[in-house]
């Protein structure tokens, strides 16, 4: 059987990946391309590293982009980890112009969170689920059985004080040197302080560190199931290349 492709690429702190991927079943359909995000994060020297990605595939038809912010109609509201310069800039056409071809662009953790709940550990689960990316920050999608409620940024919510994200996410655990038990501590509060807002019925653990979710997502205190992300630190890819072949904009 043909497979099914799409394209799509994921933009973080650290680095930018794209491949195309299988639309029947979630996968990636070649070996992953994975560049350094250049530093300043400008708006033309990332959108030059993704249009270089999108060319060593040859994709030329539509495709997903994700962007650690948030998202309207396609333009960035926000640019956490990334260059002040994309405040209010639309993403979508400058994206469209490098790439030559139409492109979508949705919130980074959203585009994962929507892989989950087709391809992955979401799949068939109704009520309130949340997804979290943990790697440079925090990144949350909030599904409401299976629709999605967009950009709801999670991970900045204050947890004693300060931005979760800044004790909680994967990146405070490697500058700090953390040991697992500590950081899983960490990311207990920031639970804690999220099941008393939202009420969630399963929480899905996304971003690189769930390759190592053995080490500590047995070490969470939460009362809500929290599992591994099925499709890992792929998701955001995966998500993209779904959203653009449904041609979801917002």
């Amino acid at each position: 059987m043909a497979r099914a492709p799409g394209f799509g690429v994921d933009i973080g702190g650290s680095g930018i990946k794209g491949c195309t991927v299988d639309l029947r079943d979630g996968s990636l359909a070649d070996g992953r391309v994975r560049l350094p995000t250049p530093m300043p994060a400008t708006p033309e020297a990332v959108a030059e590293l993704v249009a270089a990605i999108t060319s060593t595939f040859g994709w030329h038809g539509p495709m997903g982009v994700t962007l650690p912010g948030v998202l309207k109609r396609g333009i960035a509201c926000t640019a956490a980890h990334l260059d002040p310069a994309w405040k209010g800039l639309a993403a979508d056409e400058l994206f469209s112009e490098y790439c030559r071809a139409p492109v979508i662009v949705l919130n980074d953790a959203d585009a994962a969170g929507l892989a989950e709940m087709r391809f992955g550990a979401g799949r068939d689960h109704d009520g309130v689920v949340l997804l979290l990316t943990f790697g440079t920050g925090i990144g949350s999608a909030l599904f409401i059985d299976g629709k999605l409620v967009p950009n709801t940024e999670l991970g900045h919510l204050q947890v004693d004080g300060v931005d979760a994200e800044t004790r909680a996410a994967a990146a405070a655990r490697d500058n700090e040197a953390l040991p697992w038990p500590d950081w899983a501590a960490r990311v207990s509060r920031y639970l804690q302080v999220l099941e008393g807002l939202i009420w969630p019925d399963l929480i899905i653990a996304g971003g690189g560190v769930s390759k190592k979710a053995d080490k500590w997502l047995p070490l969470l205190e939460c009362r809500t199931t929290v599992v591994a992300a099925a499709l890992r630190n792929d998701a955001g890819i995966v998500g993209a290349a779904a959203a653009a072949a449904q041609g979801r904009v917002r």
